[in-house]
């Protein structure tokens, strides 16, 4: 019987040890909820309505140079630049699609950068309001090959409320630590 009991111990000693090496990668996958898949709508909270901006003004009758187009797009970046996000998404693990705006760059990678609803954004005026722009942070060595910066993507990570800005744009959404993946429809 003592043999038994022995053997029995030794044995589950033997288990224990053969996985302690998965036991980080165990609890990584258990502790880290599923990626909600996220639409650029949902960065928008239901009451965020700039409409009224366009109506004030009567843009089909304006040249470009015209004071009254300038003096419009003076307030609209002014509305874009602090337009209100959807505090509840805070915290959430998210999955999100989109176009790279390059920020930082480490040699041939891109390390930070803007994830835009659309081809375009921010090289063109004025940019997309705040809440659909998201300031995207890159764990250390996992940078974005520059070539593929013409392809949409697919962005997984924790979303924070934060405000970034700079002459590109401004965003009212951040991930850090987020991981890049080939944009591919589901």
């Amino acid at each position: 019987m003592k043999s038994k009991s022995l053997l029995l111990s030794l044995l589950l000693g033997l288990a224990v040890l053969a996985m302690a090496p998965l036991a980080p990668v165990l609890a990584e996958s258990a502790a880290e909820p599923p990626a909600e898949e996220l639409s650029w709508d949902a960065l928008v909270p239901e009451d965020f309505n700039p409409e009224g901006l366009f109506e004030k003004y009567d843009l089909d009758q304006m040249e470009d140079n015209d004071p009254r187009a300038e003096e419009f797009m003076r307030e609209l970046k002014a509305v874009w630049k602090i337009a209100p996000v959807v505090e509840e998404l805070a915290g959430k693990r998210v999955k999100m699609p989109g176009f790279v705006v390059p920020l930082e760059t480490q040699g041939d990678e891109v390390s930070s950068f803007f994830l835009v609803p659309y081809f375009g954004a921010c090289i063109h005026v004025p940019p997309p309001p705040a809440n659909q722009m998201v300031h995207v942070r890159l764990p250390q060595g996992a940078g974005l090959a520059a070539d593929n910066l013409y392809e949409a993507v697919w962005v997984i990570g924790r979303l924070s409320i934060e405000r970034t800005s700079n002459e590109l744009g401004a965003a009212g959404y951040s991930m850090d630590d987020a991981q890049v993946e080939p944009y591919e429809e589901d």
